[in-house]
C-alpha cells in the first residue's frame, strides 16, 4: 500500500511539473528584450505579481535562498505551485469584483504596470532614434511563414529551421532535422520536420534553406524555364564537370551538343548559388547583449548577465495574507491559488534562466579563452554536447540557452552560437577548428602569386609550415566551402584581369 501511494504521488508530481518545465524552457530561450516584454505581459494578466526594489534580497545564483522576499512562502502556501493553472471563464468577473473590493492593492499594481510601461516607452524611443534596421533574412522568411495556413506543429518546426539560417552562409540549412524536434519527440514528428523544411524551401528567395548546392539550384528551377529538363540533368549529375569546364565529358555522358551545353550553362549562371546572401548587411546591428565577459587583474574571464532591464518580481504579500484569511470565500481562494501558482512558476523560471545561462556562458568562455586572448584565429573546435556534459544538462538546454543570445567580450559582441565551431584533426592528432584553417587558408591564398597560384598540394605544404598538418582532401573540401576556385581557375581569372 505504501509503495502504491509513493508511485501515485510521483506520477501526480510529474504531471504537475510538466507545465513548469515547458515554461522554464520557453523563458530560457528568450533573449533579454523579449523576456522583458514577456514579463510585462504576465504582469498585465496576473495581479499576484508585483515589482519590488532592486536592493531587496534576491536568491543566490544557486537558488539556495528560498527564504528571500521573492520566493518565500509558508508551508501551506507551498502547495500552491503544484495546482493546475487551467483557464477559467469566470476569472475576469472575479478579478473585477476583487478590484472593487480592494482598490488600494490594485492601484499599487497599476502603478507598477505604469512603471514597466514607462520603461518600455523609453526603450522604444531609444530604438526609434537609432538607425533603422533593414529586414533580415530570418524576419523576411518569418513574415511569409505567418501568412501560410499550415499545421501548428509544422509551423513551429519551420520557425525553428528559419532561426538556423544565416545570410552569411547563403541561407543554407546546415543543421539536422532531428535537432529541430524536442528530445521527447515521437517517430511521426520526423515527417512533420520534413514537411516544415519543404515549407521553408517554398518561400522566397527561391532556393533558400537548401542542404547543399545541388538542392539549392534544383529548388530554383521552374517548368516554364528554357531547358529546365536539361538543366535538371546537369545539376543532378554534372556539377563537378561544369565547374571544371569538362564539356566533352558532359557531351559523352548526356549526348547533348557542345552548343547546347553552353546554352544550358548560361541559363544555370542565372540561378543564385547563395540566395540568402542578398540579406547580408554591412552595418553593425543594434543588439542588446545578454551576457558580458569581464577580465580581472589575474587575466581570468568571468561572465555576468545583463538583466537591469528586468523588473524584480515577487508574489503580492496582500494576496498571501488574503489566502490565509478565514473570511475569504473558497471561490476567491481557488482563484488566488491558481494565479499565485502561475506567478511563482514565472519567478522561478526566470531564476532558472539566470542560473543556466550563467553556467553555460561561463563554460563557453572557459573553453574559448584562447579566442578571447588571441582573436578569432585561435578559436577551438567546440560542440554543444561538450558544454552540456560539463554543465550537466541536456544538449537541447544548451541550444535553447544560446539561441538568439549575444555576448559582449573584449574582442567585440558576438552571438553565443559563434563559439560552437566544427573542426578536424591535424596530422599530429591535435584538434583544429575549421575557422582557424579557413582564416589561415584565406591568408595564404591572398598572399600567393596570382600569376602562379598554389595548388591544393602546395596549400597543404604551406599549412604544414604553420603547424597545421591537414590532408589534401580536407583542404579541397574547405576551399570549396569558402567559394575559392581551383588554382587553374584562379590563374585563368588572373590572366583575364
Amino acid at each position: 500500500m505504501r509503495l502504491s501511494f509513493g508511485l501515485e504521488a510521483r506520477q501526480v508530481q510529474t504531471q504537475k511539473l510538466a507545465p513548469r518545465m515547458i515554461q522554464s524552457m520557453e523563458i530560457l530561450q528568450l533573449p533579454i528584450m523579449a523576456l522583458q516584454e514577456r514579463i510585462e505581459q504576465e504582469m498585465e494578466e496576473n495581479p499576484m505579481l508585483e515589482v519590488t526594489d532592486r536592493d531587496e534580497t534576491l536568491p543566490d545564483e544557486e537558488g539556495e535562498s528560498d527564504e528571500s522576499a521573492v520566493t518565500s512562502r509558508t508551508e501551506d502556501e507551498k502547495e500552491l505551485v503544484v495546482k493546475d493553472d487551467s483557464s477559467n471563464a469566470e476569472d475576469f468577473e472575479r478579478l473585477a469584483n476583487m478590484d472593487n473590493d480592494m482598490p488600494d492593492t490594485f492601484d499599487d499594481f497599476r502603478r507598477s504596470s505604469n512603471r514597466i510601461q514607462e520603461e518600455g516607452d523609453r526603450q522604444h524611443d531609444l530604438m526609434a532614434n537609432a538607425m533603422e534596421r533593414p529586414e533580415s533574412l530570418n524576419d523576411y522568411l518569418l513574415h511569409q511563414l505567418a501568412e501560410l495556413d499550415i499545421d501548428d506543429d509544422v509551423e513551429r518546426i519551420a520557425e525553428r529551421i528559419v532561426s538556423c539560417l544565416d545570410a552569411r552562409d547563403g541561407g543554407y540549412f546546415k543543421s539536422s532535422l532531428i535537432d529541430m524536434l524536442p528530445p521527447d519527440h515521437k517517430p511521426g514528428d520526423v515527417a512533420k520536420a520534413e514537411a516544415a523544411l519543404a515549407v521553408v524551401q517554398s518561400l522566397e528567395p527561391s532556393g533558400i534553406a537548401a542542404r547543399n548546392l545541388r538542392e539549392c539550384l534544383l529548388n530554383q528551377l521552374r517548368d516554364d524555364m528554357e531547358f529546365s529538363d536539361k538543366m535538371r540533368v546537369l545539376i543532378n549529375g554534372h556539377l563537378d564537370d561544369l565547374a571544371e569546364n569538362r564539356m566533352l565529358a558532359i557531351q559523352k555522358k548526356t549526348g547533348y551538343s557542345i552548343e547546347m551545353i553552353q546554352k544550358i550553362r548560361e541559363e544555370l549562371h542565372k540561378l543564385n548559388p547563395k540566395p540568402g546572401a542578398s540579406f547580408m548587411e554591412t552595418y553593425v546591428p543594434l543588439v542588446t547583449p545578454d551576457v558580458i565577459v569581464e577580465q580581472n587583474d589575474e587575466g581570468v574571464y568571468t561572465v555576468r548577465l545583463v538583466d537591469d532591464y528586468l523588473p524584480n518580481l515577487r508574489i503580492s504579500e496582500y494576496y498571501r495574507r488574503r489566502l490565509m484569511d478565514p473570511k475569504a470565500t473558497d471561490e476567491e481562494k481557488e482563484f488566488i491559488k491558481r494565479k499565485v501558482g502561475s506567478a511563482q512558476w514565472l519567478i522561478e523560471s526566470i531564476q532558472q534562466r539566470r542560473r543556466t545561462l550563467t553556467r553555460v556562458s561561463q563554460a563557453i568562455v572557459d573553453y574559448q579563452k584562447k579566442f578571447l586572448d588571441e582573436g578569432p584565429e585561435a578559436i577551438e573546435p567546440l560542440k554543444m554536447q561538450q558544454i552540456a556534459d560539463q554543465v550537466g544538462v541536456h544538449v537541447t538546454t544548451v541550444s535553447r540557452a544560446v539561441d538568439d543570445k549575444w555576448i559582449q567580450t573584449p574582442r567585440g559582441i558576438f552571438p553565443l552560437r559563434r563559439f560552437f565551431v566544427f573542426g578536424t584533426q591535424s596530422a599530429d592528432g591535435e584538434d583544429v577548428a575549421y575557422e582557424t584553417i579557413r582564416l589561415k587558408l584565406q591568408e595564404i591564398i591572398d598572399k600567393e602569386d596570382k600569376t602562379n597560384p598554389l595548388s591544393d598540394d602546395e596549400l597543404v605544404d604551406e599549412l604544414k609550415k604553420e603547424g597545421m598538418g591537414v590532408a589534401r582532401r580536407t583542404i579541397t573540401k574547405y576551399r570549396k566551402k569558402m567559394g575559392i576556385p581551383s588554382s587553374r581557375q584562379r590563374r585563368d581569372w588572373s590572366r583575364q584581369s
